[in-house]
């Protein structure tokens, strides 16, 4: 019955030979059918983006994914395995974008919305073929022959069901709000997105001369965003700190935090004389209302027409003493803190950037990108006498996670979910998970729940789940739940409407409150909706399957790597506890990165990304997996060398035993 085991490591040839047994049998179904009926072990697979390219990464988590419903069945538990693919938002749309080659929004509408949205759902399939061949060829086994699919209407509906949910307890709401923002995609990000897109930079700051009125001194303020100077309406000070006004050595007068004179103006001194000495001494609170000249006219005028009191001091406690001068610069359409100076002072709002992100026609910089902007703005300050200092400075800025643009925080209308109502149900409901490592559920996982923000959860864009949200000119707004109610409000609702946009941005309803039409809003959702929807929405529930998907709910396991803790562990958490007010899933195992010989996290654009499939065929799949099993078994992100692996898998094969106990723990559940 078995054959003999040969000595030889000619893996590639021995592990082609299984998987073509497991191909002819159908060994795969079988062990499916033959555990039809038994106790259930549920796994949820998180959906790869199908128009992407699988890496070295998925190895990993293909390995674990598959061990684990692996071990058991071999247990006799029924496993369930269902693919599935995330089809939706900004991934396929920038690659769409490439291949089109048009270059953002205008161009996308000029081309036509339906056009691009066919173009959208042909591409998400582009490296369907590639994955089933690197699942494959990895022995993962998943049911792929009914994936599910989160561009399908079933899918959708399944969401909808959910918003409304979400809507009738009062959690959706649309607020003016600022937000993360993306000029080039021209949408606002969650902070799960952001959170995913850091990187360290290196600009230059600014410390600005501001005039006082009736005065010959200034205020000397910094901000970090110069491209924001010309929409400045204030400054702020911290009410309880010690401020001074000094005569400096360069021959000016100012005003700034007692605690940083040395910092800011220590290196006026020169020998034999003092870099300032101190006229009069103040609380911060003394200094509210005093009043300033305005940098530039442009905001003066745009604040002028708003009938506000601008340009005078504030006072805030969350102006530290840690950098800068103890005087902020105040421009309220550009961030969370000075907006909440701007509403509490009743400012005018003065917003001097565009949606593209390049600054306004009325300001200097006019057409310029904002980060193009900041050098521009420091010369004309230079220029004009009002630049103190520029020092550089290295921080970790957020960029847009899909297309590498530096965000801005922008004011502007989005639609959110509470997630700040429901954060203590968030945090009980973490606390029943099993986190492998339990560091990752009670740190990374746990701060992120203590912190969490409402979810900005609408999209300015084309390729997505659309919000079901319909308004009236009389202000009446309504959420649809289900295409049966649609149909049931609408008189121009085709039969086989497809809930994408532009088809659904045309199917009016009929107003509850005044009988006209109502319109729907035409923003999509943010796409990890749908991703942490797939517990429900893979089974069409509750418009069928509930026996079923209640059966399957909540998942025994997952397992993704690190940066899904902001991302689909997240999602799906969030939107469980919204619907069901319990976990999602029981037991995660988190994976670390695989990165290179010199420890940086592997990518395309760094070029030091190792191609699965030469990886794959060089050493096949269980050794592999072996090789990154044991190095990086949950967090731990070690290298993974483009040379010599065949002798190192060899070397893992001789080292395995003392990997078993990590193998065991992996494989221990409550």
């Amino acid at each position: 019955m078995y054959k003999k085991v040969s000595t030889d490591l000619n893996f590639v040839d021995r592990e082609k030979q299984t998987e073509k047994f497991w191909e002819d049998n159908d060994i795969f179904r079988k062990s499916m059918r033959d555990r039809e009926g038994n106790e259930i072990y549920m796994f949820y697979d998180g959906p790869p983006t199908a128009n992407g390219k699988p890496h070295i990464g998925h190895v990993l988590t293909r390995v674990i994914k598959d061990m684990i419903p692996r071990y058991r069945t071999m247990k006799g538990y029924e496993v369930p395995r269902k693919a599935g693919w995330d089809t939706h938002g900004l991934p396929v749309e920038l690659e769409v974008e490439k291949l089109l080659g048009l270059d953002g929004k205008d161009q996308i509408e000029k081309y036509g919305i339906e056009p691009f949205i066919k173009k959208c759902k042909e591409s998400v399939w582009k490296y369907k073929g590639m994955w089933e061949d690197f699942s494959n060829t990895v022995g993962f086994w998943a049911d792929m022959d009914d994936p599910y699919v989160t561009y399908d209407n079933n899918f959708i509906e399944s969401e909808w069901w959910a918003l409304k949910r979400i809507w009738d307890k009062k959690l959706l709401y649309k607020g003016f709000k600022i937000v993360p923002y993306c000029p080039r995609c021209g949408t606002p990000l969650s902070a799960q997105e952001v959170a995913q897109g850091y990187k360290d930079v290196k600009e230059r700051s600014a410390i600005v001369r501001f005039k006082v009125v009736g005065e010959d001194a200034y205020f000397l303020a910094w901000t970090t965003t110069p491209w924001t100077l010309p929409s400045n309406i204030a400054l702020c000070v911290n009410p309880e700190e010690d401020y001074a006004k000094v005569k400096a050595a360069d021959g000016y007068t100012y005003y700034m935090a007692v605690a940083l004179l040395d910092t800011v103006l220590g290196k006026l001194a020169e020998e034999g004389q003092k870099a300032y000495e101190i006229l009069e001494t103040y609380k911060g609170k003394d200094l509210e209302y005093k009043e300033y000249e305005p940098l530039y006219q442009c905001a003066y005028d745009c604040a002028s027409k708003q009938n506000k009191k601008a340009f005078f001091v504030t006072c805030d406690t969350y102006v530290t003493l840690t950098d800068g001068t103890g005087v902020v610069h105040i421009a309220p359409a550009f961030g969370e803190d000075d907006a909440k100076v701007g509403r509490k002072y009743d400012m005018p709002f003065v917003q001097l950037v565009d949606e593209k992100g390049e600054m306004g026609e009325t300001t200097p910089f006019a057409g310029l990108f904002v980060k193009k902007a900041d050098p521009e703005v420091l010369k004309d300050l230079d220029g004009r006498g009002l630049l103190f200092d520029a020092p550089k400075f290295e921080h970790s800025y957020p960029h847009c996670w899909r297309c590498d643009t530096p965000l801005i925080y922008y004011a502007r209308e989005s639609w959110f979910i509470k997630m700040t109502e429901v954060k203590d149900d968030l945090i009980a409901n973490n606390n029943t998970i099993n986190w492998i490592p339990e560091s990752i559920g009670k740190g990374r996982f746990g701060d992120w729940l203590e912190n969490v923000q409402d979810w900005g959860i609408s999209r300015n864009r084309y390729w997505g789940t659309p919000l079901n949200i319909w308004e009236c000119e009389c202000g009446c707004q309504h959420s649809i739940g289900s295409i049966e109610e649609l149909k049931s409000m609408s008189d121009n609702c085709p039969d086989d409407i497809e809930l994408h946009r532009p088809y659904i941005d045309d199917v009016t309803i009929k107003c509850p409150c005044c009988g006209k039409q109502m319109h729907r809003v035409p923003e999509v959702i943010d796409c990890w909706f749908d991703s942490g929807s797939m517990p429900f929405a893979q089974h069409h529930y509750p418009f069928e399957n509930k026996e079923l998907f209640e059966k399957q709910f909540p998942a025994d396991f997952i397992s993704e790597a690190v940066d899904q803790t902001r991302g689909w562990f997240y999602s799906l958490l969030a939107i469980s506890t919204l619907i069901f007010n319990k976990a999602p899933y029981k037991n995660v195992i988190v994976l670390g990165h695989v990165q290179d010989e010199n420890g940086q996290k592997m990518s395309k654009s760094k070029g030091n990304a190792v191609d699965p499939f030469d990886a794959l065929e060089e050493i096949r799949c269980r050794c592999d997996p072996m090789v990154l099993l044991c190095q990086q078994c949950t967090v731990a992100a070690e290298s993974f060398p483009r040379k010599s692996r065949c002798r190192r898998s060899e070397k893992v094969h001789g080292n395995i035993v003392e990997h078993i106990c990590v193998l065991r723990t992996v494989c221990k559940y409550r």
